[in-house]
């Protein structure tokens, strides 16, 4: 995977590609904007893009603590777009592929070259082991893990809980009532306890597209923590349930009609 991902960074045709489909998905965003490539500027090995104003992430970290939870509010609810509604993420958390600009309250994206696709029968199968989490329900987010090959099946009840017991605690943010308070969560310290269990008895790799999403998804729950804000996660992902939901009976509609 990390030798794949390499080529795509290195590789500023295919990067520029992605730009521009992110610039196109998220046009008309009244939070996020992505550069405009500079194609006559740009080659396999050289890619030019519009400056962008503002400063990374690292130095939000002053701002009122309204604007750090409604910038971390944004930067979760476009990952849950980019799962579940675009199927296209851009993978690479880092503080300095988002830009702010205090004078515009603006984000701008930057680094498209980890990006990656997720098929279809990835997010559906995935949706349902967030909502398993967010309900709570260790029986429900072992079938589905089951179900997208996290697991072959045969593994030891140790390596089963520990993996539920991991997925759980991810899910934490998304199983609140309220505002969830990243900067009193200790996401990091409980996956970390359970890792050395996890190698130990695992029977299989997990799928590839695994390693890109939770690279996301954990770089932008650290961003949430090192910000120190507090959001209702729970209501973000209820939104981008029914979304989904409701996606899937307005292509089922469609297809019947042909």
């Amino acid at each position: 995977v990390l030798q794949k991902e390499l080529g795509w960074e290195c590789d500023y045709l295919r990067e520029a590609d992605c730009a521009r489909r992110f610039r196109r998905l998220l046009e008309g965003d009244p939070f996020f904007e992505v550069p405009a490539v500079v194609d006559e500027l740009s080659t396999r090995r050289v890619l030019s893009m519009e400056l962008v104003g503002g400063v990374p992430m690292d130095q939000c970290q002053t701002l009122d603590q309204e604007t750090r939870n409604e910038i971390c509010s944004h930067i979760l609810r476009l990952c849950l777009r980019e799962l579940f509604e675009f199927r296209f993420m851009q993978t690479d958390p880092n503080w300095s592929n988002f830009f702010y600009d205090a004078k515009r309250h603006k984000v701008s994206l930057l680094d498209f070259g980890a990006s990656r696709g997720f098929s279809k029968e990835f997010t559906d199968h995935y949706l349902e082991v967030v909502r398993a989490a967010a309900d709570g329900d260790r029986a429900k987010v072992l079938q589905k893990s089951k179900d997208l090959k996290f697991m072959t099946g045969f593994e030891s009840k140790a390596f089963e809980e520990a993996h539920i017991d991991a997925v759980m605690i991810l899910g934490e943010a998304f199983s609140a009532a309220g505002p969830f308070d990243f900067g009193t969560q200790s996401t990091t310290r409980g996956i970390q306890e359970l890792i050395p269990t996890m190698l130990k008895h695992r029977l299989c790799s997990p799928p590839e597209e695994s390693y890109s999403l939770h690279r996301k998804m954990a770089g932008s729950f650290l961003i949430c923590a090192r910000l120190g804000a507090a959001i209702p996660c729970r209501a973000m992902f209820e939104e981008a349930y029914s979304r989904y939901a409701a996606q899937e009976q307005e292509d089922a509609a469609s297809a019947e009609e042909v």
